[in-house]
This record gives structure tokens, sequence and C-alpha cells, in this order.
């Protein structure tokens, strides 16, 4: 692939400068939307499946998510993040406090954005840990808190409350 150039915000931009790569990676992150369907379906943004499909291959070929044969079901695939999307989680921590103060959210998206603001880079890392569990089966420390079901706890008692 060619590249305008060596900047490394152009370079990312190249990456994840199109509409939908980082909301897949985020439906992937914070929804544990494994498969195609899911990523369809669950979609609060509406993807289309030949725009899913494009970029989920997209993404496994910048080595962003991985593809395996779901061992559940002979004909499904399962996504995985890899280390490089997990390592996006400050990033999108940043990208949706930026987007709660500047932007005319909904309090029930928005909520998760805020523990991660909240929670700032030791709940991150606990949340990567999480990932790297959950995608790559890498185990976490024992005895840590979920900051998954911390995020889910507060969007579902948001969800509650409309």
């Amino acid at each position: 692939m060619d590249h305008r150039s060596g900047c490394p915000i152009n370079l990312s931009l190249e990456v994840f400068g199109d509409r939908w790569s980082l909301i897949v990676i985020r439906d992937m992150m914070f929804g544990n939307r494994r498969h195609f369907n899911e990523l369809l379906a669950k979609s609060d943004e509406g993807i289309a499946s030949n725009v899913l499909a494009d970029r989920l291959q997209r993404l496994v070929g910048l080595g962003m998510i991985s593809r395996a044969p779901d061992p559940s079901h002979k004909q499904k695939v399962v996504y995985s993040l890899t280390e490089p999307a997990i390592q996006l989680v400050p990033v999108l921590a940043h990208l949706g406090a930026w987007g709660r103060r500047h932007l005319p959210v909904s309090r029930e998206l928005s909520v998760r954005a805020e523990v991660l603001e909240r929670g700032g880079p030791d709940f991150w890392d606990r949340f990567m840990d999480e990932l790297r569990e959950q995608h790559l089966g890498i185990t976490r420390p024992p005895g840590a808190p979920s900051a998954f079901g911390e995020l889910r706890a507060a969007y579902e008692a948001e969800l509650a409350r409309v």
C-alpha cells in the first residue's frame, strides 16, 4: 500500500479515517460482538452488510482483527480484536470524552464514555487486560474487578432510566 507520507497521524487516518472502521472496533470492544450477524443487526448506526463485509476484510488485512472458524457452528466465523486494536482503548476514551463535551450525545450512548473518562488510565489498563483475555486468550491478573462489567452495568442502568 502506498502512503501519502510517513506522518503518524496520516498513517493512522489511512487505517481508521473511514466512516466505519472504528465503529466496528467499538462494537467488538464494548459490545463483545464477535460474529458478522451480531455486528450487522446490533449496529446503532445501521451499517450495510456489504460495507460491514468490506470493513471486516480490511481490518483483518491490516492486522487489527483476526478471523477464525467458530468451533460451535461450522458455517460461522469469530472475529477477535488483536493487540493493536486493544491498544486503541485510550484513543477511544479520549474521543468519547471529547464527543461528550462538544457534541449532542445521547445519555445512554455516552455513559460508557463517561465511565472511561472517569476511570482514567488504570481503568483503561484493566479493560485492555479483559479484552486480551476475551479476544487473545491471555489470562488477566486474578482478583481485578471487571471493567467490562462496570461499563455494561452503567449502560444497562442508563437504559433502565430511559
